[in-house]
């Protein structure tokens, strides 16, 4: 397998980025329905070994080579994960899955707003989005509400699994840039 992938995406952001996209999926599709009895619950084992196991160590492998936005996203994605998945079980109440859902989409917000490539920040926006959807589902106990989130969160985990796979098939990362219009010249 070629080492080299495009610029700005290590194999272990790759690895992150197929982690957390799988954990996506598993756990947005939990929620959409669209699959007779497939429900978030059922996404708890990949939560705990793919999207916390797996993530976290990226996370660290991410720090091992200096990259500190990978690193941290995938460390505290990857801990969240794991909570998530361990406490499953635990009977608490829709207000507290709403809190913990809602401490969870600020992660993924700043991970949204801390910068880095297109598609890693559009993966982590709409997991900020699908986050604070469903929190505001569990909050209003609302089962329509959490239908959209989950679709959101499939929506993050497609994202994050293009980006992957586009760094390792050289596939584009980005729009290419518009065309400058009649009358504008570029300066340089």
């Amino acid at each position: 397998m070629d080492n080299a992938v495009s610029a700005g995406s290590g194999i272990t952001t790759v690895v992150g980025r197929l982690a957390l996209g799988i954990t996506l999926l598993a756990f947005g599709l939990g929620y959409t329905d669209v699959i007779d009895g497939v429900s978030a619950a059922d996404a708890v084992s990949i939560a705990q070994y793919v999207g916390g196991v797996a993530l976290f160590v990226a996370g660290l492998l991410a720090f091992r080579d200096r990259d500190a936005g990978a690193g941290t996203a995938f460390t505290a994605l990857g801990a969240l994960w794991f909570t998530w998945a361990v406490s499953a079980d635990n009977q608490v109440s829709a207000n507290a899955a709403g809190l913990f859902l809602l401490l969870f989409a600020l992660v993924a917000l700043t991970l949204t707003v801390a910068g880095g490539d297109a598609l890693g920040q559009a993966a982590y926006g709409l997991f900020f989005v699908s986050l604070l959807l469903l929190s505001i589902a569990f909050f209003a106990e609302n089962d329509g509400l959490t239908k959209v989130g989950g679709w959101v969160a499939v929506g993050a985990g497609v994202v994050a699994w293009y980006a992957a796979t586009a760094a390792l098939a050289h596939w584009p990362t980005a729009l290419p840039g518009r065309a400058a219009g009649r009358g504008v010249t570029a300066t340089g």
